[in-house]
């Protein structure tokens, strides 16, 4: 059998949800298990952390150009879905830093982004 005919759980992936997930219950569950495992403590945990989004977004930068075959050495090698994975993977590791700074994560970005919406969208 190939990887491509295997389930997610005889592959030992987890299982796509059925339910609506909740997603400030997600990144908390996400932040308590990196935080359970960190390698670094105190200020250097935190840094790299937050270096962390910047990973994330040279890989949505890696996507793109391997999507618009770009890199005439390796032609095109992404699709646009695996932009929009990459894309996911910021969010979630930008909320999970957020979570990092405070576990007031919830009520920052909403009271942040209702400020941005507010200056943004016309009236």
């Amino acid at each position: 059998m190939s990887d491509q005919d295997a389930s997610p759980a005889a592959s030992g992936a987890p299982a796509a949800p059925t339910a609506p997930m909740d997603l400030w219950a997600c990144v908390d569950d996400l932040w308590a298990w990196l935080d359970a495992g960190r390698p670094h403590d105190g200020r250097e945990g935190l840094l790299l952390r937050m270096l962390k989004l910047s990973e994330e977004v040279g890989e949505v930068a890696q996507a793109v150009i391997g999507v618009t075959g770009h890199n005439p050495r390796k032609g095109t090698t992404h699709t646009w879905e695996d932009v929009e994975a990459e894309l996911c993977d910021v969010v979630i590791t930008a909320l999970v830093a957020l979570r990092t700074l405070t576990p007031d994560a919830r009520e920052v970005f909403t009271r942040h982004l209702a400020r941005v919406t507010e200056r943004s969208l016309p009236r």
